[in-house]
């Protein structure tokens, strides 16, 4: 078990709020931005709701004083995973994106790969005090 450092604690709030507003964002505004990112309007609010029990999850261990490390290197690939995706669905062409759809994909894309590397570091911080 790792102690729960006031920076793993803010890296995983700071990915929980950006995802929750995402999750908001694109559950509630799909019909109005799949025009707009030429991005399919059910892609758009099932990613939000996948974002939910995760956003939930982040929260839970952020609150707690100790969390097992197996735990952290999930939501550390989780990010990386999504992150990936994301760019690896550009290049699919399942979806025709409009320049504001790439900008929007490759920015969140960028978002959720420094989160990754935020908790990761956190991590690796958090093991160096364990020590």
């Amino acid at each position: 078990m790792l102690t729960v450092t006031p920076f793993l604690r803010n890296a995983l709030l700071l990915d929980a709020a950006m995802s929750g507003a995402a999750a908001i964002l694109m559950m509630g505004g799909a019909k109005m931005l799949s025009p707009l990112l030429g991005l399919p309007e059910p892609l758009l609010f099932w990613a939000g709701v996948v974002l939910v029990p995760f956003v939930v999850l982040l929260v839970a261990l952020a609150r707690r004083a100790t969390v097992g490390r197996l735990m952290l290197v999930d939501v550390i690939g989780i990010n990386a995973l999504w992150a990936a995706a994301s760019i690896g669905l550009l290049f699919t062409g399942a979806v025709s994106p409009t320049p504001l759809g790439y900008a929007f994909v490759i920015a969140q894309a960028a978002a959720v790969g420094l989160f990754a590397e935020l908790q990761f570091m956190a991590m690796r911080r958090a093991q160096a005090v364990a020590i």
